[in-house]
């Protein structure tokens, strides 16, 4: 039982380093293309601090973790100001802050997993739920519903047309189909159902 609240505990620190380095991802994204906004706002940072909402990242996946015996977890970090009128090409830049914390996350899970495999085993077992946290947190981002990264990685590829129809559902809707997608039902969460299978190859393919 000790052990178990130790697990779900180092899954919650591990989640607050990997909501960090995405959203600074995003920070430094949007500065890299001419928006000082998250900068400005002391968000260009690898600080946890900087990145952490009280609920979305702490509370919420914590009580989620207890309440699943570690099974499940859906968190968020403070999301990172942005300016669209300072965006060159706001539709693609956008989409471009967008894609870059799943790819933070993912990279780093890479980098890790790397080392894993030279690492001694007992040692390795503290560092495979990084890379599961920081694979899940990716995955789960590029879900495209409002207010994820996916919708606006979606609405940067879709034609101009269809993509401002795109948003406008997902402005009046998207949070809601969200939570209708994390929502457990008959004991699962539908969204989990969906995205389970990419995790798991995703992890079956960094690690031993």
């Amino acid at each position: 039982m000790i052990f178990s609240i130790l697990g779900v505990l180092l899954s919650v620190v591990y989640l607050v380093l990997a909501v960090a380095i995405h959203e600074f991802a995003h920070a430094a994204t949007a500065d890299r293309l001419g928006d000082p906004t998250a900068r400005a706002a002391g968000r260009l940072t690898l600080n946890p601090f900087a990145h952490i909402d009280p609920v979305g990242t702490i509370v919420l996946p914590l009580s989620l973790m207890l309440l699943s015996g570690g099974s499940f977890a859906f968190g968020w970090g403070k999301p990172t100001p942005y300016d669209e009128y300072n965006l060159q090409s706001p539709r693609r830049d956008v989409g471009l802050i967008s894609v870059a914390g799943p790819i933070s996350n993912l990279f780093l899970a890479s980098i890790v997993a790397l080392a894993i495999h030279y690492l001694p085993y007992s040692f390795s077992l503290f560092l495979i739920p990084f890379v599961v946290v920081n694979i899940s947190l990716a995955v789960f981002n590029l879900i495209p519903v409002g207010p994820l990264d996916g919708q606006k990685i979606l609405f940067a590829l879709l034609p101009r047309d269809l993509a401002y129809e795109f948003q406008t559902i997902m402005n009046k809707y998207g949070t809601l189909i969200l939570i209708l997608l994390i929502f457990p039902i008959f004991g699962s969460s539908p969204v989990m159902a969906i995205l389970d299978p990419a995790i798991r190859f995703l992890i079956h393919l960094l690690l031993p």
